[in-house]
């Protein structure tokens, strides 16, 4: 008989540690679900624990506040009040008639005697955190040019420098830790470039002073590219990457008003290029499970939770990027106020003050994430620095004139047509590479703004992870009485609505947001 759990978390990142310990300590019986080998998520990800040196823990953020939770969740496991899964990515996620959540997992790494195995739960909190937002530009398949959270995650967890001569592009203020984190590593940052103006703070002054600490994070990073003389570039953009077998320099260009390229291009010499423009969320099992989609500030695809991380599937809870991007910090508190939530529509101890204050400060999060999206959007015409050879889609080799012809021959107005016709996003990463921009373009081509309905199609996978047919067929062997436990009572319909319950008028301004 399969053992049921009050609640599985599926994520070791900021949210998810603290939603599984703060469960757990609530008297939850929890399980803890996550695709790496150790926690931390792609925030604190680090060296192999196993061989770490002391030096590692330098260049991450609230350093301590990881070792403190990664302690904690340690004795609740050895205390047996957390079943911990690492090295295992949930590739299928259901619900069934009685409101129990069954995960099917798969080991990201097989080793010999590892193999995936079932979790049910009685309720579900999922933060699957989210990875970089890609927008193709004329040579960014060549060797050498990388994502820039995929630049910081080599450093960070494999001591590894990408290249030696880097330049740092996109927009927002995660460029900043991976220029200073090349430049500290011995690399020659020779250019950061900021396609936006950061006097943008100063249209909303209220959010960017929701979160105090943040400004002086951003003078420590002010300090430290001025010690490593890394020149900052806003208002620029790579238009070109050039080289041959591999990058060899890239052209910058101002943008205009417009937001299209505006004057000559400078050629700057390179053999990284790190491209990073926000981040896109994780949504596959949120969307598996029916869980509603907004656009967020950003345009990206988010998931719609109440204000205790609630979503309308009864007993799943969102916490993290997927509800919108908005850092580490405010992945940690909604981490922590689903599962205060949870415990006490189980009846266990959630003290309401700690609840009402996590809100507060997740309310002051959210207004600073929505100044600093407003602050660095994309490009109005990021299209215009496409030709029609450069690739969109780089798993099946969909170029930009692929799209452009199925849009202008065969009618295709949207993504999810682009996609039947040209096949973006029907190679290895299902769209999760190219599907912003796919749904950009097309939004582009029909001379119209994007919708949460053109990013949705891009984003839902029928399966979330790679699987053998093994596994598969080993679906139709599973009894189906295994969650053989009914759980005693429905997670999200409590007794009573906690005490800080949110009135209407806070729901929809949360929604909005």
């Amino acid at each position: 008989m399969r053992e049921t759990h009050d609640v599985a978390v599926v994520g070791a990142g900021p949210a998810g540690l603290a939603a599984a310990v703060e469960a757990a300590e609530a008297g939850l019986d929890v399980a803890l679900v996550d695709a790496a080998r150790q926690p931390g998520g792609q925030f604190w990800r680090h060296y192999d624990e196993r061989h770490a040196r002391p030096e590692d823990a330098a260049g991450h953020h609230d350093w301590p506040v990881f070792t403190r939770l990664r302690d904690r969740l340690r004795a609740l496991t050895a205390a047996g009040r957390v079943r911990y899964l690492p090295g295992h990515q949930v590739w299928l996620a259901t619900r069934d008639g009685a409101g129990t959540f069954t995960l099917h997992t798969t080991p990201t790494v097989p080793e010999e005697g590892m193999s995936g195995t079932t979790v049910t739960a009685r309720a579900l909190i999922l933060c699957p955190g989210g990875y970089d937002r890609q927008l193709p530009v004329p040579g960014w398949d060549l060797p050498g040019v990388m994502a820039a959270g995929g630049v910081q995650a080599l450093l960070k967890g494999q001591r590894t420098l990408a290249g030696r001569r880097a330049v740092v592009a996109g927009t927002g203020p995660f460029l900043l830790p991976v220029a200073t984190g090349l430049a500290a590593a011995g690399a020659r940052v020779a250019a950061v470039a900021e396609a936006n103006a950061t006097l943008g703070w100063l249209r909303d002054l209220r959010g960017a002073a929701s979160v105090p600490a943040k400004g002086l994070e951003a003078l420590r990073y002010a300090a430290l590219m001025a010690r490593h003389r890394v020149p900052y570039r806003t208002g620029t953009v790579v238009t070109e990457i050039l080289g041959e077998d591999r990058v060899e320099a890239v052209r910058l260009a101002r943008l205009g008003r417009d937001g299209r390229p505006a004057g000559p291009a400078r050629e700057i010499p390179a053999d990284l290029v790190a491209l990073g423009w926000g981040f896109t969320p994780s949504l596959e099992l949120p969307l598996m499970l029916g869980a509603d989609t907004r656009k967020d500030v950003d345009g990206s695809l988010v998931v719609t939770v109440d204000a205790f991380q609630r979503t309308g599937v009864p007993g799943l809870y969102v916490a993290g990027e997927a509800t919108g991007v908005g850092g580490a910090v405010l992945a940690r508190q909604e981490g922590r106020l689903s599962a205060l939530t949870l415990a006490r529509t189980l009846g266990r101890r959630a003290d309401p003050a700690l609840m009402g204050r996590l809100r507060r400060s997740i309310a002051r999060g959210r207004r600073f994430a929505a100044a600093m999206h407003r602050t660095y959007p994309v490009p109005r015409a990021w299209t215009s620095w496409l030709r029609d050879e450069t690739l969109v889609c780089r798993c099946e080799e969909v170029s930009y004139g692929d799209l452009r012809r199925a849009h202008d021959d065969l009618g295709a107005g949207d993504p999810r047509t682009l996609k039947m016709l040209a096949r973006p996003g029907m190679g290895w990463c299902q769209g999760r590479v190219c599907g912003f921009a796919t749904a950009g373009v097309a939004a582009c081509l029909s001379r119209r703004e994007s919708t949460a309905g053109d990013l949705r199609p891009l984003s839902t996978r029928s399966l979330a992870a790679p699987v053998s047919l093994g596994e598969l067929a080993a679906l139709a062997d599973e009894d189906p009485d295994a969650p053989a436990e009914t759980p005693d009572e429905t997670p999200d319909a409590p007794d009573e609505t906690p005490d800080d319950a949110p009135d209407e008028d806070h729901e929809r301004g949360r929604d909005r947001e």
